[in-house]
């Protein structure tokens, strides 16, 4: 039962030609199952199911990279008919007058950790069950959504725990973006993606570690038996783990080739945690799909890049969290001692691939940072080379691309999920105004 004296937002709306109208309601039920509960109760009209319009001083078109003045989205349930200029306002319609904000669309996030935290960097992740990862995912998913993430690609998480939060997810339990899912991640015995935190006495090993072909292709498939939307692998070492160098690769071509190419097969896309040039060149001529951090991309890895079209998920505000709070979290001093060499000299290579061209696509790997900070990222890659329109799109058109999901999200276009996001000012003078999202609407429900 919906508790409605629980956990309510106020969301002012007028219908066309009548009173206002204040509907109070949980942030996480759409205005259709609101609908619903009060039908039941006899106090809604036919009116309640009319066409949504969302008005706006401005809309950002970020496919033309123009700016709509006086901006109306019109919304039929979950999805936009239309959207323009001093567009006409059906009769009876629901009207969100968002002022002199500006509205994007929801934007995506490609590198998440939902489950995770940034506490759980150190040995305290060892003490932590299934069931108590599960609902930190839970908590995460609802800050990322608030933060105006309305998509994300989750790319590694115990258990299938992120493959569970994405159902909850789906069938309206818990409030979060919509995921894309990888479930374990797939790596080599004592590779970044093993546990590498247990003493030897424990035998513990990851749930998606893989050696050989054989294995490598039964770990494929049994991610995808689960529920895995993509595969995720370890192609290199990495910095928040021992005994390993971010600079080598780990996996073969071989084990490459058949993870690779059975995901294709199978209607899976791949996404290789890579930051050493040879593991990014091998994962790239192996079809990778996208390159995950890239922190050592050299000229061959741009070059082969893009070539291949390989997208590249940068993954770089991170540094600057993680450096400044080590101690607060008591992150292992090894782990520390990796991330101030690897961090550093990760912007300097990344801000040389956007320079070259590779095709840019936005992550955060948010749970080494807390999560709902998503939007800091934008700031950092305009340090780095971007124009803020640039960066806007690697959240938005890229990441959809790169998602496979151009049907449904990305942008503000007829037939695509009303998942729009509202800030104040220009985004396009300053980025920044990203990290500061003050409404969110997901499939035509809003959200905050």
């Amino acid at each position: 039962m919906l508790q409605f004296g629980q956990h309510r937002s106020d969301i002012s709306t007028t219908t066309s030609g009548e009173h206002d109208l204040k509907l109070n309601y949980p942030r996480w039920a759409s205005l259709s199952a609101l609908s619903l509960a009060l039908l039941g109760l006899g106090i809604v009209s036919h009116a309640s199911a009319a066409v949504t319009a969302i008005k706006a001083a401005r809309m950002l078109d970020v496919r033309s990279g123009n700016t709509i003045e006086a901006a109306v989205i019109l919304i039929d349930g979950e999805r936009i008919t239309a959207a323009g200029s001093k567009l006409a306002i059906p009769a009876g319609a629901q009207v969100i007058d968002l002022g002199d904000k500006t509205v994007l669309p929801g934007l995506i996030d490609m590198h998440t950790h939902l489950t995770g935290d940034p506490a759980d960097l150190g040995y305290s992740v060892i003490a932590k069950s299934v069931p108590r990862i599960t609902l930190t995912g839970a908590k995460n998913a609802r800050l990322t959504l608030q933060a105006g993430f309305t998509s994300v690609r989750d790319v590694g998480a115990d258990a299938y725990a992120d493959i569970g939060l994405r159902d909850a997810i789906n069938a309206g339990d818990v409030p979060g973006p919509r995921i894309a899912a990888s479930g374990p991640p797939m790596g080599i015995t004592g590779g970044h993606c093993d546990d590498t935190m247990h003493a030897p006495e424990f035998k513990s090993v990851a749930l998606g570690v893989a050696d050989g072909v054989e294995e490598a292709l039964k770990v494929t498939r049994r991610n995808i038996k689960y529920g895995a939307d993509v595969i995720k692998i370890c192609a290199t070492g990495g910095v928040l783990s021992f005994g390993d160098d971010p600079r080598t690769s780990q996996y073969t071509l071989e084990e490459l080739k058949a993870i690779i190419s059975d995901a294709h097969r199978l209607g899976r896309k791949v996404a290789a945690h890579a930051h050493g040039g040879d593991g990014i060149r091998l994962a790239v001529l192996a079809g990778v799909d996208s390159i995950e951090h890239g922190s050592y991309i050299d000229d061959e890895g741009i070059k082969l890049m893009k070539e291949h079209k390989t997208w590249l998920v940068p993954t770089v505000y991170l540094g600057d969290w993680l450096i400044a709070n080590a101690e607060a979290i008591k992150l292992p001093a090894p782990l520390l001692a990796k991330a101030k060499v690897v961090l550093p000299t990760a912007r300097q290579n990344i801000a040389r691939a956007i320079k070259a061209g590779v095709p840019i696509a936005f992550g955060t790997d948010a749970a080494v940072y807390p999560h709902g900070l998503n939007g800091r990222e934008f700031a950092v890659l305009v340090k780095l080379g971007m124009t803020p329109l640039q960066a806007i799109r690697t959240a938005t058109v890229n990441a959809s691309e790169l998602l496979g999901w151009t049907d449904r999200v990305g942008s503000i276009e007829a037939g695509k999920f009303a998942d729009i996001i509202a800030v104040d000012g220009d985004p396009l003078k300053d980025v920044s105004t990203l990290e500061r999202v003050q409404w969110v609407m997901k499939g035509g429900a809003v959200v905050k």
